[in-house]
């Protein structure tokens, strides 16, 4: 005999509708594969409001499958590894999941923040001001700090607070400020004209304010930082700072370089993305008061998303269009920067190492080499690493209560992995 609990997690205009199927009314789901993952929206309206509502049930059931419970620490973890299934819903069946439903959760909290971004950052100087409106409201997602809210709050329930404490608070502002003035650097260091789909602060203000800019937002954040008064939580942002430069010198360093491995490929990913994505989960953690165990979990959880999103990324980088990506398609390939769809298509594909060592000096090279690389299953190959990473994500939130900040945390590996679906 089966039980079914049902669930109805409402995100603003939409509720989650999960189902699984089993055998038994003896233990629950407690792990998902991102492999087969499915969703059904049940399409009701609800009298004045308009919006529709879906139902998230999740059937009690035995487990059909076995995990591991030896997990590797390594970059490379999960790759070439294919884990069994616990869902087997058909994927015509998964709905989009949007980032507005995923945030709803701590909605207020990403509301406070952004109120607080820009009189934090510009107060001092009226051009520094507007770089600062500039970058905060070209679109950018929130992510990370919609990571340390969702993290901060699932672990509090974890430990039995209440609320928010300030130091998640001005974390996740940290954690923004210098995801933000990494992403002026890497657009004066990159000489990226657009970003999102708007200038980037050194087009519009020059070279040396955007330099400037930058260094202002790691210094404020830094402050920030110290009078924290954490000494972990110090020395793991700070790691993060030294790691956005040890990224950017790996990578001028292996330009149009075919020999480039895959494990360098993702460290100098994971000095670049992820190492800021597991320090905003395993600083959210520790601030909630867990135990070390399950901040480490949290790390790894946000390494492994990390890495995922800027595999992701990548991909998009040969699949979108100018319009979509906000700057021009294969840009990264053009200057030399070799990602994974590059180095599988590699393996496979002698002439394609031609085209990238001349620097693609001939007219319609670069398109060439863009062909060979969706010709070739570079791009399969890297969607299958992106998942492979996203399985490594999902397990490592076991340890968390169910609640609908898990659930936000799991679907927002999912929402990544969609991007390229």
């Amino acid at each position: 005999m089966m039980s079914m609990t049902c669930h109805n997690l409402d995100f603003g205009t939409r509720v989650l509708d999960l189902v699984a199927v089993g055998s038994s009314s003896t233990s629950s789901i407690e792990r998902r594969s991102v492999k087969n993952y499915g969703k059904r929206i049940s399409n009701v309206s609800s009298k004045g409001y308009g919006t529709r509502r879906m139902v998230y049930c999740r059937q009690n059931i035995t487990r059909s499958c076995v995990f591991s419970t030896k997990t590797s620490e390594a970059l490379l973890d999960g790759v070439g590894q294919h884990t069994a299934p616990v869902l087997d819903l058909k994927k015509e069946l998964r709905s989009p999941i949007s980032l507005a439903n995923l945030f709803e959760a701590v909605a207020d909290d990403l509301q406070t923040l952004n109120q607080n971004l820009q009189s934090i950052v510009g107060a001092e100087n009226p051009v520094l001001m507007s770089a600062a409106e500039q970058i905060f409201g070209a679109g950018g997602k929130r992510m990370r700090p919609a990571l340390v809210f969702l993290v901060a709050r699932a672990t509090a329930e974890l430990v039995g607070l209440k609320d928010l404490s300030t130091k998640h608070r001005r974390l996740a502002e940290i954690i923004e400020m210098i995801h933000t003035a990494s992403l002026i650097h890497d657009d004066v260091l990159d000489e990226s004209d657009m970003r999102r789909g708007k200038e980037t602060v050194h087009q519009l203000y020059g070279t040396r304010v955007a330099v400037l800019a930058g260094d202002f937002m790691f210094a404020q954040s830094s402050w920030y930082l110290a009078n924290l008064e954490n000494l972990e939580v110090i020395k793991l942002i700070s790691q993060v700072i030294k790691d956005f430069a040890s990224g950017e010198i790996k990578q001028a360093s292996s330009l149009f370089d075919c020999d480039l491995e895959l494990e360098e490929y993702l460290l100098k990913s994971y000095y670049k993305t992820a190492s800021l994505i597991a320090a905003s989960t395993k600083g959210a953690a520790i601030f909630s008061g867990a135990d070390r165990s399950v901040t480490e979990q949290m790390y790894e959880f946000g390494k492994n998303l990390g890495l995922s999103f800027q595999v992701v990324d990548d991909i998009l980088d040969f699949t979108q269009s100018a319009e979509q990506l906000g700057k021009p398609a294969g840009s990264d390939l053009a200057k030399g920067n070799l990602t994974a769809p590059v180095i599988f298509a590699l393996e496979k594909e002698p002439k394609l190492r031609e085209i990238i060592e001349s620097e693609f000096c001939e007219t319609g090279s670069l398109d060439e080499a863009i062909e060979l690389v969706k010709k070739c299953g570079g791009i399969e190959r890297a969607q299958e690493l992106a998942k492979e990473k996203a399985d490594l994500a999902i397990k490592k939130l076991q340890c968390l209560p169910r609640s609908a900040f898990r659930l936000a945390l799991e679907n927002m590996v999912m929402f990544n992995l969609e991007r390229i679906d």
